[in-house]
């Protein structure tokens, strides 16, 4: 299982990241109360989408480590790849799920 250590640096970056999805959002709030351009609307929006999908997959991610981490603690703390000789640490594992968003 992953540390508490661990598990509250997850959560601190995970709460960073909706926190920035807020203020994106009173952005977009501000814009449209403010009668702002149909572009700056939409774009500002569209941030908030990406922040809060990436959030998300964090939280999944998070998630997944814990997971993987108790079913992998006899097996070195990695993932095998399909060629079986290449190991993936769960941080690049991580990077690389969370690359998909």
């Amino acid at each position: 299982m992953s540390t508490a250590a661990e598990q509250g640096e997850a959560q601190r970056r995970i709460l960073n990241r909706l926190k920035r999805a807020r203020g994106q959002l009173n952005a977009v709030i501000d814009a449209v109360e403010a009668g702002g351009d149909c572009r700056t609307v939409v774009t500002q929006l569209a941030a908030v989408s990406s922040a809060l999908d990436r959030a998300g997959f964090a939280v999944i991610s998070s998630a997944m480590r814990d997971c993987a981490t108790d079913a992998a603690d006899a097996d070195a703390d990695a993932v095998a790849t399909a060629g079986g000789t290449d190991r993936l640490t769960f941080d690049e594992l991580e990077k690389l799920f969370l690359s998909l968003s």
